[in-house]
């Protein structure tokens, strides 16, 4: 346990002995909350750049884009070993053949130890698995499934078109092939109460994938959400009050799931809410003070009395 809780850096450096560095990749791929298939504006909060470095750009081919982000990083943070992070959109939605030539682009660099892959639990199959399968043999291959809530009622106001069950069965799936599952959450919806907030810490404890990311809502400019945000605006996290409400959902989340990340900082210019004014490391720094100001830790309160896969 690294600093009250299970974090990322901490488990990515006792698994490969040095930091592991994410670099962002943009392979082009689109949704099907924007193709069509199931609409065209896609998830009422979604604007990509929100959280797209300016450094992932899809003109560029995979490697051209690892590359650049490698020598950066290395040049800043002294990296050495590396995750290619397939992040903007779903980055399974295309016919297996096209996601091998691309993954396999991404892995041909030696730096890169692994892949981590942004997508939807309605994007994945049995085919695309069994690819992602075969590269855990040498990889470390993750799938962060974007889930952002348990509720049925919140995926509706979303519009995120698919079920919590969907999630299930992609994790289920997934974990079945040896690859490592992850779950991204995000808190702060009006369709919810506090408590129901804090209740998905317990539910995604039943499930247990191996990898967590949580963070606030935001409203991001150029999005329905943002909308609706200024129609009818509704209570937004106040930072101390989100300070609480992260060491609440850690002390609830069990202390085996790895917590990637904890909030989240779109750039200034188009977000409209919150706005806390905080770097990155001010507000890791004031969850982990909060922490210990309560003498607390991930996993105090766990009520998980189940689960569906491995522990």
């Amino acid at each position: 346990m690294n600093r009250r809780h299970n974090s990322f850096g901490h488990y990515m450096k006792k698994t490969f002995g040095t930091t592991v560095y994410k670099v962002n990749v943009d392979a082009g791929f689109t949704c099907p909350n924007r193709d069509g298939t199931l609409g065209v504006t896609g998830c009422i909060y979604c604007n990509n750049d929100s959280f797209r470095p300016s450094s992932c750009k899809p003109a560029l081919s995979v490697s051209e884009q690892i590359k650049n982000g490698i020598a950066y990083l290395s040049k800043r943070y002294r990296a050495e070993k590396f995750l290619a992070y397939f992040q903007p959109f779903s980055n399974t939605y295309a016919p297996a053949e096209k996601l091998e030539t691309l993954y396999r682009e991404a892995l041909e660099e030696p730096a890169i130890i692994g892949l981590a892959i942004g997508t939807r639990p309605d994007c994945i199959d049995k085919e695309k698995l069994a690819l992602l399968e075969s590269l855990t043999e040498k990889h470390f291959i993750l799938v962060e499934y974007g889930l952002q809530s348990i509720y049925e009622k919140t995926l509706r106001f979303i519009e995120r078109g698919h079920d919590y069950k969907t999630f299930l069965d992609a994790v289920l799936m997934t974990r079945d092939k040896g690859i490592y599952t992850g779950a991204h959450l995000i808190a702060g919806f009006p369709t919810e109460t506090r408590e129901e907030m804090l209740s998905m810490a317990d539910e995604i404890s039943s499930v247990r994938p191996d990898f967590l990311k949580l963070h606030q809502l935001q409203v991001i400019k150029d999005t329905p959400l943002a909308e609706i945000y200024r129609e009818n605006p509704f209570q937004i996290f106040g930072y101390d009050e989100y300070l609480d409400f992260a060491v609440d959902f850690i002390e609830r989340l069990s202390p085996d799931i790895v917590l990637q990340r904890l909030f989240a900082t779109a750039p200034d210019e188009i977000l409209i809410a919150p706005r806390w004014d905080k770097s990155r490391h001010e507000i890791t720094r004031d969850i982990e003070k909060r922490l210990a100001e309560r003498d607390t830790f991930q996993g105090k309160k766990c009520r998980a009395l189940h689960n569906i896969g491995r522990v």
